[in-house]
């Protein structure tokens, strides 16, 4: 069967094997509740509610997968997702690409989705998976600035920072998830830029950590990444205040959308 002619079929890879520093002690950021429930759940289902996503790949912290299968088979999803779980590894970009090892070989494209994005828009979900079966190789959700940007030299924290540029604002976009690829493209993203087990990557325009925007690596190809409009409720929760707004929005929605 011709690539032309291959049915489409999107999965969706949600990275939750990290702990989280930012929001404090306690349980790994993606298991803090939002609203009662977990922001895992509410990422998995946000991905569930597209109907183009019929699998969704879970990449749950190396000694926590049976923990994060259990909390999975608690909470309802629409019976047409299929949920793995798979165990991650030690850098973001690691436990990607275990999820994209974990992908049966009917998928054509995939979505790359920050489970502290927990309240993304099934809107902004199908935008970015039209995109990517009109022929876009890679999407991502973007929102413009409201705020000027400045480019500093950074210095210790705490002291004064000098400014180094200014850059247009109009040609600036915050980029949230998911991120949208064709599977082939993206996988030879990661197979060019894997970090090796000692922690340096195999080509030398990576970062030592792994990458933490899969977009970034396909661009590192040479491969045009085009951005559709995100929105203001995808925002990520990486800090208590953001649990504060995330409970504050999800509230909303179960007054006025029986959500």
């Amino acid at each position: 069967m011709s690539d032309e002619s291959r049915p489409h079929r999107t999965a969706a890879v949600i990275p939750a094997a990290g702990r989280g520093v930012r929001l404090g002690p306690g349980a790994p950021k993606a298991l803090r509740a939002i609203g009662g429930t977990p922001m895992l759940i509410h990422a998995v289902r946000a991905m569930a509610r597209s109907r183009a996503v019929s699998l969704v790949v879970v990449v749950a912290p190396s000694d926590g997968a049976p923990e994060v299968r259990r909390l999975l088979d608690e909470h309802p999803l629409p019976e047409r997702t299929e949920v793995l779980v798979v165990p991650g590894r030690e850098t973001r970009q690691g436990s990607v690409r275990a999820g994209l090892e974990a992908l049966p070989a009917d998928v054509t494209s995939v979505l790359v989705h920050d489970a502290a994005r927990p309240l993304v828009p099934v809107e902004t979900v199908d935008a970015v998976v039209e995109a990517v079966r009109d022929g876009a190789p890679a999407v991502v959700p973007a929102l413009a600035l409201a705020d000027t940007v400045k480019e500093v030299e950074p210095g210790k924290p705490g002291e004064p920072e000098p400014v180094v540029a200014t850059p247009e604002r109009a040609r600036l976009r915050a980029v949230q998830t998911p991120q949208g690829f064709d599977l082939a493209t993206l996988r030879r993203a990661h197979e060019k830029f894997a970090v090796t087990a000692g922690g340096s990557a195999a080509d030398p325009g990576a970062e030592g950590e792994g990458a933490t925007d899969d977009a970034g690596m396909v661009e590192r190809l040479g491969v045009t990444v085009v951005a559709v409009p995100g929105h203001e409720e995808a925002f990520k929760v990486t800090r208590p205040l953001d649990l504060v707004l995330a409970e504050a929005v999800l509230a909303r929605r179960r007054a006025t959308d029986a959500y």
